[in-house]
């Protein structure tokens, strides 16, 4: 969990929880950091390489299709590439963004604590109608011939 690099939610984690983003990291090496921090910066780590491979990527392709560049270097070959690696990078970085932004609408304000997990199953309890008269003892089954009666 690198502090160094930015992401587009440093704002939002440092409104969330109180503190610049080098701070919480700090906080997050504590033994008693929250695991809603922990996670948080988590995610924000992944967020942030993530939109450097973006911008790694737009950059080729601008260097790339820059007007006083050889037209005979340009490869769609490399340019379709880059479309699919930015795709997939741009995939990645809006599945950190919701998650993220996911995870700092629901987490518990900041002191409080979040409701204790129910560890137990509940369990449900019915009571069966009982039949008006019990079944003979071989309800359904096949008689045999009986005895003094021709088959």
């Amino acid at each position: 969990m690198s502090p160094t690099k930015a992401s587009t939610m440093d704002i939002d984690l440092q409104q969330v929880f109180g503190s610049p983003v080098p701070e919480l990291h700090e906080a997050a090496v504590a033994r008693d950091a929250s695991p809603a921090l922990t996670r948080a910066l988590e995610l924000r780590s992944f967020l942030a390489l993530t939109e450097e491979q973006v911008a790694r990527v737009r950059d080729r392709v601008h260097a790339d299709m820059n007007s006083e560049r050889d037209m005979g270097e340009l490869s769609a070959d490399k340019l379709r590439f880059d479309a699919q690696w930015l795709e997939a990078a741009l995939d990645a970085r809006d599945g950190y963004r919701a998650a993220l932004g996911e995870l700092l609408r629901t987490m518990p304000p900041p002191g409080q604590l979040a409701r204790p997990v129910r560890m137990t199953q509940p369990r449900a309890t019915v009571t069966l109608p009982t039949p008006a008269a019990p079944a003979p003892p071989r309800a359904g089954a096949a008689r045999g011939p009986r005895p003094g009666k021709p088959a």
